[in-house]
């Protein structure tokens, strides 16, 4: 049966505390999912699974996925040592008309308000089904955490902005990177070139680097 939506913050944490220390295959079968042998065609199985169990509702609309409580679920692939083995995916990077876009009103923002971190123990020699759940908790940037991803934002997309979108690499922010988000290099999008006029690209995404969510469970786990 499909779990309803939680209608509070407290009834969503009580289902994080429920499936934590189960692996993903046991989470899995509970509600008859298929798990996969290994996830390089399936990037995405492992957050579908747990939006499903907790009851997220926003699917691929560009709001939170528990859209009443305001919370966006973000599942960490951590090593046995606890810290990121990959980056985390925040929102897909607009690439046109961005001229007088804000940080305060960037879909970035909106999804990083206020997020539920999953770590989820993910080293490459643990297939998926023996993959651990960690302990889930709720994050809110502090202030100083807030300025630095503005400040990322804020200089990769001027330079989305001057049509210097060729510049942008994944070295460039202190927290957060832009970069491709295209499942192959056939599929591509329109893009501001450098004399404004419109250029065919590679779609970009928003990453957090695994530096920045490291400092996360850092300061959760005192580790």
């Amino acid at each position: 049966m499909k779990p309803i939506k939680p209608h509070s913050i407290n009834e969503l944490m009580q289902r994080v505390s429920n499936i934590s220390g189960l692996t993903l295959g046991q989470l899995a079968s509970h509600y008859q999912f298929k798990t996969p042998e290994h996830l390089l065609k399936e990037k995405g199985w492992t957050g579908q699974l747990i939006e499903y169990a907790l009851g997220a509702t926003a699917g691929s609309k560009p709001t939170p996925d528990f859209e009443e409580l305001g919370i966006e679920l973000k599942t960490l692939p951590i090593s046995y040592k606890g810290k990121p083995l990959e980056t985390t995916f925040v929102s897909v990077t607009p690439l046109l008309n961005v001229t007088g876009m804000t940080w305060q009103q960037s879909n970035v923002r909106k999804k990083l308000n206020h997020v539920l971190w999953l770590p989820i123990l993910g080293e490459r020699d643990i297939v998926p089904f023996d993959r651990t759940i960690g302990s889930g908790f709720l994050w809110q940037p502090s202030a100083e955490q807030d300025a630095q991803l503005q400040r990322d934002w804020e200089e990769q997309m001027e330079l989305i902005a001057l049509g210097r979108i060729d510049e942008i690499s994944g070295h460039l922010g202190d927290a957060m990177q832009i970069r491709p988000k295209a499942a192959n290099s056939r599929i591509v999008t329109d893009a501001i070139g450098p004399n404004g006029q419109i250029i065919k690209t590679l779609p970009r995404g928003f990453y957090l680097k695994t530096s920045f969510t490291g400092q996360i469970l850092k300061q959760q786990f005192q580790l």
